[in-house]
């Protein structure tokens, strides 16, 4: 392969993945934010969505809707009332029409609100989400439960549709762990271009010992900034961190093209910008206002699923390098590759910055 094949091959991939990849990649497909207040027998069920997120045909009613399209919001608002099912003591609680809160006068977060009945008081509740099978497969709930002495969170996937919120106890606390473990494999998976960073990083390969240095230091890096930031103890602007990322992604590709990149060394590097994606891996969480009760078990989940869909990426990917490496293919595919890392780092750079 030569080197202009070798520039031809990278840009033709970075052209492919900029097209069929949003800007703002590592929040792990769409995203929505319910509240879901238990009264004695009333239950107040709070659901924002974001019309850019959305596939297209929802995302056109949500624009609708925020612009006072009673038609769109019915439609919505009827969605809502049949992919949200709440059952009380084995009973299910009845929705009523619902109602669409005033739009905030920042941001473009359209919010609706589903009163439910239920026959008698709530003591022990079954919530089903099934919106995923209209807004789509990559689609997640992010859910926090208010009752009198009792709050709680859940992440509502394809795979965990269904949670029990016990109010004389404390609710199912191991499956909203297990359901943030989940959505942290979720994010990770689908954020590429926290996968993209990494893969730069490692795609120069070096000693055994220089890439578990790397993947910890990432991962350590991240993890802190990530608690620091579901906590509000420090929270910088999305808009910042969104470009950081973008920076980091093309950085590390360019000097993948160095003919003596500093190997050795590059777990300092993967720190310093791991704290930066651990402020990206934050926004999923921190929208949600999570309440403090459970709040270290959720984090603890959703930094859990995250490694775990990293490591997954590694295991697959280390392999093939070894073996790249062993072959006379090694200097233009890590040529290519590096090339079409650096020009999505730099679209998204871009992107983030100016659009």
């Amino acid at each position: 392969m030569t080197a202009r094949q070798a520039l031809a091959a990278g840009l033709s991939l970075a052209a492919a993945v900029s097209a069929v990849s949003p800007a703002f990649a590592h929040t792990g497909g769409s995203t929505g934010f319910a509240s879901i207040v238990i009264g004695r027998n009333r239950i107040r069920y709070s659901l924002t969505l974001w019309p850019a997120t959305m596939p297209p045909a929802v995302g056109e009613d949500l624009r609708l809707t925020r612009a006072g399209h009673d038609a769109s919001r019915d439609r919505l608002l009827g969605v809502i009332r049949d992919k949200v099912t709440l059952v009380a003591q084995g009973r299910r609680c009845e929705a009523g029409p619902g109602l669409l809160l005033p739009p905030a006068p920042r941001g473009d977060s359209v919010t609706f609100v589903v009163d439910f009945t239920c026959a008698e008081a709530v003591s022990d509740l079954l919530i089903r989400d099934d919106l995923f099978d209209v807004l789509g497969a990559d689609y997640h709930t992010l859910a926090r439960f208010e009752a009198p002495g009792f709050s709680g969170q859940f992440a509502f996937t394809p795979e965990t549709r269904e949670t029990r919120v016990t109010l004389a106890g404390a609710g199912e606390g191991g499956r909203g762990t297990v359901s943030f473990f989940m959505l942290g494999i979720v994010h990770i998976l689908s954020g590429y271009d926290h996968l993209l960073f990494l893969l730069g990083l490692i795609l120069r390969g070096g000693r055994l010992l220089s890439l578990l240095k790397i993947v910890t230091a990432f991962t350590v890096a991240h993890s802190v900034t990530l608690a620091l930031a579901v906590l509000d103890v420090v929270v910088l602007p999305d808009r910042l961190v969104e470009s950081v990322i973008a920076l980091s992604i093309a950085l590390v590709a360019a000097e993948n093209l160095s003919p003596r990149p500093a190997i050795p060394r590059r777990w300092v590097v993967s720190f310093v910008f791991g704290l930066v994606h651990g402020f990206g891996f934050s926004a999923a969480l921190r929208e949600l206002g999570l309440p403090r009760q459970g709040l270290v078990l959720s984090l603890l989940g959703f930094n859990l699923g995250v490694e775990a869909g990293q490591a997954f990426v590694v295991a697959l990917a280390l392999p093939a390098l070894v073996l790249l490496r062993r072959t006379r293919w090694e200097v233009p595919m890590v040529t290519s590759s590096s090339l079409a890392i650096l020009v999505v780092g730099l679209v998204l750079f871009v992107e983030r910055v100016f659009l």
